[in-house]
């Protein structure tokens, strides 16, 4: 029987769902998070013994400033021997009090020091580092390891705590388990990737050719593919990635709302679903099990978290590009986090703000 006390996590949990799917179904199904209860006393003459108090719960002793990372990599991660690419890095950053938070971006090519490789764009330290000396098989934990050493060194960010690898079809998926997603589009933005109907548009003469679908600014629905494909548009927009990364943000903001909208606070039973929407798209990474920092994180709700957008520009030379950095404002940002200052700086740079 499920522990009634495991529905209460689920509205912190939520968060960590994109991050500890499995971590949260094997806590459900194996009840790991029921508290031992006193025996019942023995048919004695005697006094009765005193009620043992239950263990804490686990995780009740983390606590914050935490910092997680959610890394979306290239859908091309199932063709056996691709390098896995940081195509999508988010981090939320978890305030003190561990009820509220601040969900930002890093430009995939940003140009950070990897460690052994010298100055590169990020995107590429989870590549190199998936390497596997002697195999074609790369190693997505590796490539996350170093990923997160490269982000460690550029932000002042001294550890992440936790953190998962999904790829979009993992998105779409977790989507359509969800009824699909509401959210406010800011600006149109045109597909490359799909028709009106989900169908592949055809590649060809290195374009895309034919009618193609087209996300009009309003409130809208959107179902699985149609949030991966949202997602992933940069091309014709007004500052490309930068849009894109906003865009990503939002549906992530989307899919807490929803998850919390149909009962994950209430009913632990549709944590399942939703976990195994996931599926071998996801891969969760951290120290503590995923399930602790679901505990702790339980008063976490989606109005808590902030959207953060950091401003930057392009880097070349002699007319090549070379990739991203970010503005004086962008680096000051992450260096109030390393601080856990946001609040703080953010009233100071309201523009950051997410609109």
């Amino acid at each position: 029987m499920r522990n009634k006390r495991a529905g209460l996590w689920i509205a912190g949990a939520v968060v960590l769902a994109l991050l500890a799917g499995g971590g949260i179904a094997w806590a459900v199904r194996s009840g790991s998070d029921k508290p031992t209860a006193a025996p019942a006393p023995a048919a004695s003459s005697s006094p009765a013994a005193e009620p043992t108090t239950p263990p804490p719960s686990p995780g009740a002793d983390i606590t914050g400033p935490l910092d997680l990372l959610l890394v979306g990599v290239d859908t091309r991660v199932s063709i056996p021997g691709w390098e896995p690419h940081a195509d999508a890095i988010m981090l939320l950053h978890v305030e003190r009090g561990l009820d509220s938070a601040y969900l930002y971006s890093l430009p995939r090519d940003l140009r950070v020091k990897v460690p052994g490789a010298g100055t590169r764009k990020v995107t590429e330290a989870m590549s190199r580092g998936s390497r596997v000396e002697g195999s074609e098989q790369p190693d997505v934990r590796k490539g996350y390891e170093l990923l997160t050493r490269s982000i460690s060194g550029y932000t002042g960010i001294r550890q992440i705590q936790a953190g998962a690898v999904l790829n979009f079809g993992g998105l779409a998926r977790l989507t359509d388990q969800l009824g699909g997603i509401d959210l406010v589009i800011d600006q149109q933005v045109k597909s490359r990737h799909r028709k009106p109907d989900g169908s592949l548009r055809p590649l060809s003469g290195g374009d895309y050719r034919g009618p193609q679908a087209v996300y009009q600014p309003g409130r809208r629905h959107l179902v699985g593919w149609q949030a991966i494909d949202y997602a992933r548009q940069r091309y014709g927009l007004p500052d490309g990635d930068y849009d894109r990364q906003r865009h990503q943000r939002q549906i992530v903001s989307a899919l807490l709302t929803k998850a919390r909208s149909q009962g994950f606070d209430t009913d632990a039973t549709k944590v399942d679903g939703l976990v195994e929407a996931l599926g071998d798209t996801f891969v969760y990474l951290g120290g503590r099990k995923p399930v602790e920092y679901a505990y702790a994180l339980r008063g976490l709700l989606p109005s808590k978290i902030t959207r953060v957008s950091l401003p930057g520009s392009s880097v070349g030379r002699g007319g090549g590009y070379l990739g991203e950095q970010l503005t004086a404002e962008g680096r000051g940002f992450l260096q109030a986090v390393a601080r856990d200052r946001v609040a703080a700086y953010l009233a100071a740079h309201p523009g950051l703000v997410d609109k």
